[in-house]
């Protein structure tokens, strides 16, 4: 990037403060309404509750301030590397993102596609693009060199369902019958289950618990405040013994 692409990209900082939100929620909604098909990758509960806008709104406004030495966002970048992965985010899938996000700041901060700060946060973002899609290239990777490890989804079939206090276990098996990656307790993986009455698929996070070998298992409980995209409800009040899900491999909180 250059200097002046650098200042100009600075130069938006106050305004991401303060309409940042207002801005990430635009970029979903034009995105999503635009490509469709994303919306089996990212969690339509967490759109609608304002938690994923807020998330993003907060990366953007971080990305911004550090543009000089993107560095500093080491742990930043970990954490969402990492969350990429579990619902196996894809390179190609960056250029979509990228062309939604100029469009909606051109959009709602009313500054031409043509313009100069436009150009600034195009060089922006193929810079943090590049620098997520290698790190991501690297755990998928390191995910498949392991026993039993594999990249993206795999299929797993529900073979119990214990009831608790409050929550529900259930035990998950792959269906290929082959070995499965081993996870420690607090590693988590991505549970993918398809939307009653729509043609979708939402995937959420689950953490283990305890330490996992030739199954896994994963407690589930009830959400109060939810939509109908809400995971865990879906699991609890219409899967049972038998159903398929997709699984993503365990992977470590960054």
């Amino acid at each position: 990037m250059t200097p002046e692409h650098i200042k100009l990209v600075t130069d938006t900082v106050p305004v991401l403060r303060e309409n940042g939100v207002a801005l990430t929620s635009y970029f979903y909604k034009r995105m999503l309404n635009n490509n469709p098909e994303l919306k089996n990758v990212f969690n339509l509960d967490h759109q609608s509750t304002g938690r994923q806008p807020r998330a993003l709104a907060a990366a953007v406004l971080a990305y911004a301030e550090h543009i000089e030495n993107p560095s500093v966002l080491a742990k930043a970048i970990e954490h969402i590397t990492t969350k990429h992965v579990s619902l196996n985010i894809q390179a190609d899938q960056y250029a979509i993102v990228g062309e939604n996000l100029l469009h909606s700041i051109s959009e709602v901060l009313d500054v031409p596609m043509e313009s100069d700060l436009i150009a600034a946060w195009k060089e922006a973002y193929l810079q943090l693009a590049d620098i997520l899609i290698n790190v991501e290239k690297s755990k998928y990777q390191g995910l498949t060199e392991q026993n039993g490890g594999w990249a993206g989804w795999r299929e797993f079939e529900i073979t119990a369902i214990d009831a608790s206090e409050n929550a529900k276990k259930f035990t998950l098996k792959a269906t290929d019958k082959q070995e499965i990656l081993a996870a420690k307790a607090g590693q988590f993986i991505s549970v993918k289950v398809k939307v009653p009455n729509h043609d979708l698929e939402q995937p959420q996070q689950f953490t283990f618990a305890e330490a996992q070998n030739d199954a896994y298992q994963i407690e589930v409980k009830p959400e109060v405040d939810h939509t109908e995209y809400s995971v865990a409800n879906i699991l609890l009040d219409t899967y049972k013994v038998g159903d398929k899900v997709l699984v993503s491999a365990p992977i470590a909180k960054s």
